[in-house]
């Protein structure tokens, strides 16, 4: 298997500091190249790609043109995409359009470096679900992959089908 994973900032790659009273972000190195490299084994091809660094809900139409354009362009047919939760179901909406590629968008609901995150766990569900998953366009989130318009983020940040 050959796999693109873009990266496009959002909780999963932030890193948070207090400075003069208030807790602010920044964007680190990619939490999946963290993970790929120091965390697990794997036995395929990937490369990674950082596309936009931003908190999704500051992410715009012309960034979302972007990605697409970017996974459009991708040799490998296998994409995944890690991305901000709140609005990781806009973007897949615009990937929708290509349909020669499996293409899995995930994230976390907290950040990679933080102990209680499920970075390291959504990642791996999601590249499980490259391995075997149909051309088309999902989201993989809290154990489950969905059909990237079959499901929502409710209030309490889980994701569930519609």
């Amino acid at each position: 298997m050959k796999l693109k994973v873009f990266t496009t900032g959002g909780t999963i790659d932030k890193i948070y500091s207090e400075s003069k009273g208030t807790l602010n972000f920044s964007f680190g190195e990619p939490a999946i190249r963290e993970i790929g490299k120091d965390k697990v084994r794997l036995n395929f091809e990937y490369d990674i790609e950082r596309l936009v660094a931003k908190d999704s809900l500051d992410m715009q139409e012309e960034e979302r043109q972007l990605i697409k354009r970017a996974c459009q362009g991708a040799v490998a047919d296998k994409i995944l995409i890690t991305h901000g939760t709140d609005t990781m179901v806009d973007t897949a909406k615009v990937l929708s359009e290509i349909k020669d590629k499996v293409i899995v968008l995930t994230g976390a609901s907290q950040p990679w470096r933080f102990r209680e995150s499920d970075a390291e766990f959504n990642i791996g569900v999601a590249i499980g679900g490259l391995s075997i998953l149909d051309n088309g366009v999902y989201i993989a989130m809290n154990g489950r992959i969905y059909d990237w318009d079959k499901c929502k983020k409710t209030e309490d940040g889980m994701f569930v089908e519609k």
